[in-house]
C-alpha cells in the first residue's frame, strides 16, 4: 500500500505518504487563510521526497474535521478527486483523532485528555480522549475518543476538563481556560495516516462524510427573494 495522507482541518496544510509501514517523506505548513495555495503543492513535493509519482498511489486518507468550513474542504475536495482521477479508494478520517494519535505515541499524555483546535468565533472544537493500551500489543498505547466531536466555546470546555490536560492550539489561544497545552498544536498528516491504517487493518469503515458541527462562516449578506408565483390564468 502506498497512503497519501491529507488534512486541512487547521492551520497546518499537512500532506503525508505512507507505505503501511513506515512515513516515506512529509510536510506541514502553517496559514490558517491560504490552504488552496499550499495543498497541491504540498503533495507534489511529498511524491518527489519520496521517489514517487501519482500513479504509485494506492489510497488516500483525508481528515474529514471538525474544521472551519472553506479550509476543511479543500483538503477534501482535493483527496476526492485524487481518488476519483487514479480510481482508487478514500478514506475519512477524523482530524481531532490524529492529534490525539500524535500526543499519545509521543507520550505527551496519559489518562484522560482534550483535544481542543480553533473553531473560529472565539469557539473550539473539541473531544475527549483516554490513553488505553492497544490490543495485540504489550507495550503500545493508543487514544480512544470517549465523546462526539463538537464545538462550544472554551469556557464550557472548561467546565467539563476535570484537570484533563489539553491538546491542540485551542489551549494556546484561551490558556487562562485550556492551558496549559500539552502535545502537538496542529494535525500531522503522518499520524492521521497512522490513525487511517490501523482503523482498516481492524476493519473499521472510514466514509468521507465532512464533520462541519455548524454552518459555513461565509453567508450571503442578503436572504433570497422568494421566487414569485405564476399569475392565476387570465390575470396579467
Amino acid at each position: 500500500m502506498l497512503l497519501l495522507a491529507i488534512d486541512t482541518s487547521t492551520s497546518a496544510i499537512a500532506v503525508a505518504l505512507h507505505d503501511g509501514q513506515r512515513v516515506l517523506a512529509e510536510r506541514s505548513t502553517i496559514d490558517a487563510r491560504h490552504h488552496t495555495e499550499h495543498v497541491a503543492p504540498s503533495i507534489t513535493a511529498v511524491l518527489d521526497d519520496a521517489g514517487r509519482s501519482a500513479a504509485d498511489v494506492t489510497a488516500v486518507a483525508v481528515g474529514v474535521g471538525p474544521g472551519p468550513f472553506t479550509g476543511l474542504r479543500v483538503g477534501m475536495v482535493t483527496a476526492t478527486v485524487f481518488g476519483h482521477a487514479r480510481g482508487i479508494p478514500v478514506h475519512g478520517v477524523c482530524s481531532l483523532d490524529a492529534l490525539a494519535h500524535e500526543a499519545v505515541a509521543t507520550g505527551a499524555v496519559q489518562g484522560e485528555f482534550v483535544v481542543a483546535t480553533d473553531a473560529r468565533r472565539k469557539e473550539v472544537y473539541w473531544a475527549r480522549y483516554a490513553v488505553e493500551a492497544a490490543d495485540g500489543a504489550d507495550s503500545a498505547q493508543r487514544a480512544r475518543r470517549l465523546t462526539d466531536p463538537a464545538v462550544d466555546y472554551p469556557a464550557t470546555v472548561a467546565e467539563q476538563l476535570d484537570g484533563a490536560p489539553v491538546v491542540g492550539r485551542g489551549a494556546v489561544l484561551y490558556p487562562e481556560l485550556l492551558g496549559p497545552q500539552a502535545g502537538p498544536l496542529d494535525v500531522s498528516a503522518a499520524h492521521l495516516a497512522a490513525v487511517a491504517l490501523q482503523a482498516l487493518g481492524e476493519g473499521t469503515a472510514l466514509p468521507v462524510e465532512p464533520l462541519y458541527l455548524r454552518r459555513p462562516d461565509a453567508a450571503p449578506s442578503h436572504p433570497r427573494k422568494p421566487v414569485t408565483q405564476a399569475a392565476p390564468h387570465g390575470r396579467a
